[in-house]
């Protein structure tokens, strides 16, 4: 029989991952193998945590043991990934908030189920915030994704180009980049 490896994570530095240790601690994982981060779980880069484990810190016959399954993957790719590379080695994955066990096929078929709800979930979620975005777009002035409010007043740029200034000149005069020159004088234009 393999060994039991903790994995842990917490998205924010402000998080604490006590919790996760407890409990990992507490379902037998020894405090010399567990793996524990604080990263987003949105983005496979910069989990580093992840990566040795999976790469140096597991053998066959081990099991991963996480909290729950969000703590370890947040798509269902990266999910599917994961358990490929634990089935490659020969790695089961037990998490104990969720009744997941890949060691039995019951466990293996709820995970891929559990995953797949996953997905579904955030997809539902990313849906839901951008109609959120759109909704307040179209509103207007009212709108918090209105973008900041222009720093160059494009009347003293016209101004300026209308007593015969350069853009060189201008950009000069105002501190501005004389890019931003241009582009107030070609939107102007149009």
């Amino acid at each position: 029989m393999g060994e039991l490896i903790g994995y842990g994570r917490v998205s924010s530095r402000s998080q604490s991952l006590d919790i996760q240790i407890d409990a990992l601690t507490n379902a037998g994982v020894s405090r010399e193998h567990l793996y524990l981060e604080k990263a987003s779980g949105r983005k496979r880069e910069g989990r580093s945590a992840l990566e040795e484990l999976l790469s140096r810190g597991i053998r066959k016959g081990d099991t991963v043991v996480c909290t729950r399954l969000d703590r370890l993957a947040r798509s269902t790719r990266d999910l599917l990934q994961i358990t490929e590379t634990l089935e490659q080695k020969g790695v089961d994955l037990k998490v104990l908030e969720q009744p997941i066990d890949t060691s039995s096929p019951a466990g293996r078929l709820f995970f891929t189920i559990l995953g797949a709800f996953g997905e579904f979930e955030a997809s539902i979620r990313a849906e839901r915030q951008r109609e959120g975005i759109d909704a307040a777009l179209a509103k207007g002035s009212d709108s918090p994704f209105k973008g900041r409010p222009p720093s160059i007043d494009h009347r003293q740029v016209q101004a300026l180009r209308d007593e015969g200034l350069t853009p060189t000149q201008i950009r000069k005069r105002l501190g501005i980049a004389r890019s931003s020159v241009y582009r107030l004088m070609k939107t102007r234009s149009q």
